[in-house]
Parts: structure tokens; sequence; C-alpha cells
């Protein structure tokens, strides 16, 4: 792969009161409070966050503020755990991603469980993040970051996530008529060898509709002599046929740097996983996990966005 000359801009700015969420603000004992999924709630935010306890398994549990910032609302108890039931056992459901489906008028939740298998993508569909309808296992191990498109096409739903094939990590997209069947699998974003992200991709929040593009945040994962890497990258899918890249950043947007995010149960890691748009004001909110451990915010213009990925090798 010929190497595209370096686009190189400082497009996210971190939130000043980062960590925004961390595990002494909980309102029960947790160890890591990270890797939120993120939509507009009763007039705020509500994220439904990864959390994990002493044990080291993950549950699901929501937050909600009145400005995405501060002033959290959290329950006294997990909102989604592991249920044997459904075959999201044994060890904890984890990295949620959430969208509105407009044509359904409910929220559809993914998320990975584990269970002797190794993790899966299961997915849940809700309308007010309180009672679920758990669909459960809709891929094989392993496969995590998962999220569905908000709107169908051609009839089809369409889910993008990362499987592990022939040791292999990429972004892959897969349709399905029902949300339960799904099939026509195909790789989307490929891991680049020897690039930052040439270990591993991932999606990151669910893809963003914008005029020019369906905007895709992604990891990307290097493995260094001092451990693994995560990093923050940017992709452009066509709009009516989202299986087509358009463009794609050749450098990394957004990397670890701050203490927060060197120091946790995972250290050098930025992992997004819950993202809002606010045409308005032109401003893109990316909710991130850090190091494993705490919650960050970080805000981007999306005009920004769009006019450094024009200027981005076309795929």
């Amino acid at each position: 792969m010929e190497r595209p000359p370096l686009c190189i801009r400082e497009l996210f700015r971190r939130h000043p009161q980062n960590p925004i969420l961390t595990p002494d603000r909980w309102a029960y004992p947790v160890s890591a409070v990270f890797n939120p999924a993120a939509v507009p709630y009763n007039g705020g935010i509500l994220l439904l966050v990864r959390c994990a306890d002493w044990r080291g398994f993950s549950h699901l549990t929501t937050a909600w503020s009145p400005d995405g910032v501060g002033d959290w609302h959290v329950p006294d108890s997990p909102t989604l755990e592991a249920s044997a039931e459904h075959g999201e056992g044994l060890w904890g459901l984890e990295d949620p991603r959430a969208v509105w489906l407009e044509e359904e008028g409910m929220y559809a939740v993914t998320y990975v469980s584990f269970s002797r298998g190794g993790p899966v993508v299961s997915l849940a569909t809700t309308e007010d993040f309180r009672t679920f309808r758990r669909i459960g296992r809709v891929m094989p191990p392993e496969d995590k970051d998962a999220a569905l498109l908000p709107r169908r096409f051609g009839g089809r739903y369409v889910l993008i996530h990362r499987p592990i094939v022939r040791g292999e990590a990429h972004i892959w997209m897969a349709f399905s008529p029902d949300l339960r069947h799904w099939g026509d699998h195909r790789v989307l974003i490929p891991a680049r060898p020897g690039w930052w992200d040439g270990q591993r991709v991932g999606l990151g929040p669910p893809p963003i509709e914008t005029p020019e593009g369906w905007l895709v945040i992604y990891h990307g994962v290097r493995q260094t002599v001092a451990g693994q890497l995560y990093r923050v990258g940017l992709a452009l899918l066509d709009l009516e046929e989202p299986w087509h890249v358009l463009r794609r950043a050749p450098e990394w947007v957004m990397g670890p740097q701050e203490r927060y995010e060197w120091e946790g149960d995972v250290p050098g890691v930025v992992f997004p996983t819950g993202a809002l748009w606010n045409p308005e004001a032109d401003e893109l909110r990316v909710y991130y996990g850090a190091a494993d451990r705490v919650i960050g915010l970080a805000y981007a213009h999306l005009t920004d966005i769009l006019d450094y990925l024009r200027t981005c090798p076309r795929e």
C-alpha cells in the first residue's frame, strides 16, 4: 500500500472537567466506569456505562445529566446484567452502543456478552432504558465493537462489527431482515499492517449521518514494546450505499496524552463509544473510555472534520 501524504490537524479538544465520570462518583461500589453509549434523553444526555465490579466482571448502568457534563444521576443498582437465560453469561456485559430506530420507535442497544465460547455481539431494544427486550446473541464468537445504522437499506438492517477471522481483526458489515438472522458479511475497514492501526481496528460510536456521508469514528491498535496503544481514526461511508468507504484518514486524530488516559487498568487507551452531533452548534461530542477506568469527553466541529476528510485519500 502506497503511503499517502499526511493530513495532520488538531480536530478534537478535551473537556476541561475531564474525566467527567469516575468510579468514586458512582451510586454503588464499582472499580471502573468506562466505554459508554450516549443518546439524547429527557432533555439531557443519557449514558449507558460499562461498569466493572471487584470480581473483574462488567455490567451496564445508566447515568443521566442535564448537560452531559456534570450533575450525573445514577441508579443504585445495575441496569443490565449478564443473563444465562439469554445465553449472555457467565462473565458479564461490555461496551454498549445505542441508536434510535425511527421506523420502529425504539432504541437498539448492541453490546458484548461473554460466555464459555468467548465474546459475542448481543442485541437488545428499549424505549426507556429501564425495560429491555433481549434478542440475545446475534453473532458467533469472537466478535466485538458492534453498532447498527439507524435506518434500513433495501429493507435490511445494517450492523457494523469486528469479528476475529483467521486471526485478523478488521471492521466488517452484515445485513439482516429481522435483527436476528445476519448474512452477506463483508470487510468494511481493514487493519493496515505497519500503520498506527495495524494490529486491529474496531468501530467506535454508531456512524453519524452527515450531508457528505456516514462519519465513522473508530479505534485502532498498535503493538509497541511498552504495550498496546489505542488511538482514534476517521472514515466516511457513502450515504446510500454505506458498504462503500469514501475516505479514510491516514493518521490518528486523537491518542492518549492526559494522565487519566495513561493511569488506569489498561494504560494508553482512548476508546470512543458514544457520539452526539448538535447541528445548530456544529458541535460533535465524543464520549470515550480512558485507560479502561474513567470516562472522558472530547469536542470537535463537524465541519472541520468533514473539511479534513476531504483532504484525505479516496478509498
